[in-house]
């Protein structure tokens, strides 16, 4: 029982730290926006359906989104060489000071909320870390926006 509990709060917390992170650092796009840019600089150029299938999102879903993306400039669309009745999309040069931008913010939001912790929880969030980063299935890196995919 303690354990369902114990996980339950861990889900819990890191939910509600994810939510107020990306609600205080999102540049005013969604967190689907920009989920969509973090998985174009991992992964592009990709074609709409592979973006789609990526993000689990529908086809109306996905041209809308594009569509806001290409048009605040945050990604590049062009036909795919391969199969001209595709498209392929690439972070812009904008989209990528923009991640860069959200990031860094999102690291100052959370030092400062570190920062007001105790030292006794400071110490304990440092020697979680190794755990945490194996529980995402991460080796340390901070490719995501907000620590999520």
């Amino acid at each position: 029982m303690t354990e369902d509990l114990d996980s339950a709060r861990l889900r819990l917390v890191i939910l509600r730290l994810s939510r107020r992170l990306r609600r205080e650092s999102a540049a005013g796009l969604t967190p689907t926006q920009l989920s969509a840019l973090v998985t174009i600089e991992r992964s592009g150029p990709l074609r709409l359906g592979d973006l789609a299938a990526h993000e689990g999102i529908t086809p109306s879903t996905l041209t809308r989104l594009v569509t806001a993306l290409d048009e605040g400039g945050y990604l590049i669309r062009r036909t795919d060489p391969a199969d001209a009745r595709s498209s392929l999309v690439t972070l812009s040069s904008d989209g990528a000071r923009l991640l860069d931008r959200v990031r860094r913010e999102t690291t100052q939001r959370l030092r400062e909320r570190v920062a007001a912790l105790s030292a006794a929880d400071r110490n304990a969030l440092v020697r979680a870390l190794p755990a945490l980063e194996r529980l995402a299935g991460e080796d340390g890196g901070d490719g995501a926006v907000t620590g999520e995919d």
